[in-house]
């Protein structure tokens, strides 16, 4: 398997570089991996493709505001990305400028804010900041949207580049399937036939991060924290006992479960996984994707592979461009349903 195997041509134009008005006005791309069917629709037919006892697992992650510009002390610029928050004051941060900052020097940042180099492995530095993180990300951070929009973060973004049920910081990207949800979807589940669910897991900035092996079996993926309570264990198990299906909102839920699955335990669990999903897969808990349009040659393209054909996924994508869908975080939204919808 190789990582050009994983690529696609996609116009500029169709990255969606800001938010619709509304979040539930995307289409919705169905793949019907049973009958090898591409259906298009809108994100307000979503529910049309679900049934009786179906659980959707949504991920609860809330989007610090990791990125803050400062310079070194040589007086060069720097952009900061945090990438995990350690303690109260020191952090994994990927740094971006003309020339890679030494170990030991110091970031100097506006409102006097400090951080002071401790080491260097693999593309992150540790830093210790000279205040605890949440007070400099809150004053002089911003929301940290993807790099390929190519813009700086607007006032829209604070909101929109947050899920309506977005709880607990700690993420550095948004777990974007969930971004298409608003109060007025969420309601017309709630009293309905279908369950809602929650899992944690804190995306870090290694999920834009290029896999660097051509190889696909010889990449690693950064780890990042998760949790899953005893209330989402226990709804898995009744979606499955009644014969629905866990249909996890978004990649992210769907490692999270997966990694839990590989742990043998049924239990509430927090932890680490750096779980790596691609073809050969077998998924355990898994049974269906809601997902957005992922970049070439990403492991999350390889992920939602490995739920539906390969064949099938790079078709359905040479498909959506054919059709000028909106990719990427702001963009659209596909439904995959390895066994079809009835």
């Amino acid at each position: 398997m190789h990582i050009s195997d994983y690529d696609y041509d996609l116009p500029d134009e169709l990255i969606a570089k800001y938010p619709l008005d509304n979040r539930s006005d995307s289409r919705l791309m169905i793949l019907d991996c049973y009958r090898k069917e591409i259906i298009d629709t809108s994100f307000r037919e979503f529910y049309e493709y679900t049934k009786y006892y179906d659980l959707l697992v949504f991920n609860d992650t809330k989007v610090i505001n990791a990125r803050i510009n400062g310079k070194k002390d040589t007086g060069g610029r720097v952009e900061v990305l945090i990438e995990r928050i350690l303690t109260k004051t020191q952090a994994n941060i990927f740094i971006k400028a003309s020339k890679s900052p030494k170990i030991g020097s110091r970031l100097l940042f506006p409102d006097n804010y400090i951080a002071e180099i401790l080491w260097k492995s693999d593309g992150i530095y540790k830093v210790q900041f000279s205040a605890p993180i949440n007070e400099v990300i809150c004053n002089i951070g911003s929301i940290p949207i993807p790099p390929y929009l190519n813009r700086d973060s607007k006032d829209i973004d604070n909101k929109r580049y947050q899920t309506i049920y977005a709880k607990k910081y700690g993420a550095v990207a948004a777990p974007t399937a969930g971004l298409h949800f608003d109060e007025e979807m969420l309601n017309r589940m709630r009293p309905s036939y279908i369950s809602l669910a929650y899992i944690t897991l804190h995306i870090g900035a290694g999920t834009f991060q290029p896999l660097k092996q051509e190889n696909i079996i010889k990449n690693q993926l950064h780890s990042e924290y998760y949790e899953i309570n005893k209330k989402t264990i226990e709804a898995i198990k009744l979606a499955k006992k009644k014969n629905g299906r866990v249909i996890a909102v978004g990649t992210t839920s769907a490692r999270a479960l997966e990694a839990h699955s590989s742990i043998k335990s049924m239990e509430s669990w927090k932890g680490e996984t750096d779980i790596f999903i691609r073809p050969g897969y077998r998924f355990q808990v898994v049974d269906a994707l809601l997902t957005n349009f992922h970049l070439p040659k990403s492991s999350l393209l390889m992920l939602i592979s490995a739920l539906a054909n390969k064949e099938f996924i790079m078709k359905a994508y040479n498909y959506a461009v054919e059709k000028k869908y909106r990719f990427y975080s702001y963009g659209d939204a596909m439904l995959i349903l390895p066994k079809g919808f009835k």
